[in-house]
């Protein structure tokens, strides 16, 4: 067995594990974290907070940049991983056909690696923790637990793997930390004109 084949089958066993730990209310729970409803009033909070911390005019620079952040990440997750490497959802495989616990029977796409909510929700904590900069102190920890949370969420719905979400993640934090540095380059140049 090589490398890969081991980091697949662990992959698969944990992704078991999570998805097989299940139970009615948590079903409801889960499937409100992928909706957008859910999402918006905690984003909301965070741009207050970035409000506070930088101004009207920090926040009109921040908002055309966490789109565009938005955009890079959630595309990039797609273009430079789901269809480079085209690893079938967990629900797509035919071999877990069966075993897996659907939530209301929804799937999405053929291909999950990686997580795009996985890959936007982390851009967005790191660019928030970066901008905020512990302020305040509790910001960084519920950004990225909300992250994470969102993340388990896509493994016990059973539409990704545990390595989708873990790369999705990790792309996200990069994606996220670049978007900061171009933020603060605009705040530096703004505060030289």
């Amino acid at each position: 067995m090589n490398a890969l084949s081991a980091i697949v089958d662990l992959d698969t066993d944990l992704f078991l594990l999570i998805n097989g730990a299940n139970a009615p209310w948590a079903d409801a729970v889960m499937d409100l974290a992928s909706d957008l409803r859910i999402w918006f009033p905690v984003y909301a909070l965070f741009l207050v907070l970035l409000r506070k911390r930088y101004g009207w005019k920090g926040l009109l620079f921040a908002l055309p940049i966490v789109a565009l952040m938005i955009v890079a990440s959630d595309s990039g997750s797609v273009v430079l991983f789901k269809e480079t490497v085209q690893r079938l959802r967990p629900c797509h495989e035919v071999a877990l056909q069966g075993v897996i616990h659907l939530v209301d029977g929804h799937c999405g796409g053929q291909f999950g690696f990686v997580s795009s909510h996985a890959s936007n929700h982390f851009a967005i904590a790191a660019f928030m923790a970066w901008a905020l900069q512990g302020r305040p102190l509790w910001a960084g920890g519920a950004l990225f637990g909300w992250a994470a949370f969102i993340g388990y969420s896509r493994i016990y719905l059973g539409v990704h793997y545990p390595g989708d979400v873990l790369v999705g993640a990790l792309y996200g934090i990069v994606v996220g930390s670049l978007f900061f540095a171009i933020f603060r380059r605009v705040l530096a140049w703004r505060a030289k004109a």
